[in-house]
């Protein structure tokens, strides 16, 4: 894995970036979430809070999955 280098000194970017960066190392939230060292529920709740536009592998924006009930 190679190293992060973070553009300014930013704790909110610095923690999307490592959230983006986690996410797409393994694909889905728990692997993520792993990598981090903390709960698959703590990662949502920062995937909320970031805004980090992140859907499961494979959906698609309004699939009955992902449409609002």
């Amino acid at each position: 894995m190679q190293p992060i280098i973070l553009e300014a000194f930013n704790l909110e970017a610095a923690e999307r970036r490592l959230c983006v960066e986690a996410l797409t190392l393994a694909g889905n939230i728990v692997g993520a979430a792993q990598i981090l060292g903390i709960t698959r529920h703590a990662l949502k709740r920062r995937i909320i809070k970031l805004r980090i536009d992140w859907g499961r592998p494979g959906m698609l924006p309004g699939s009955p999955a992902t449409a609002p009930a």
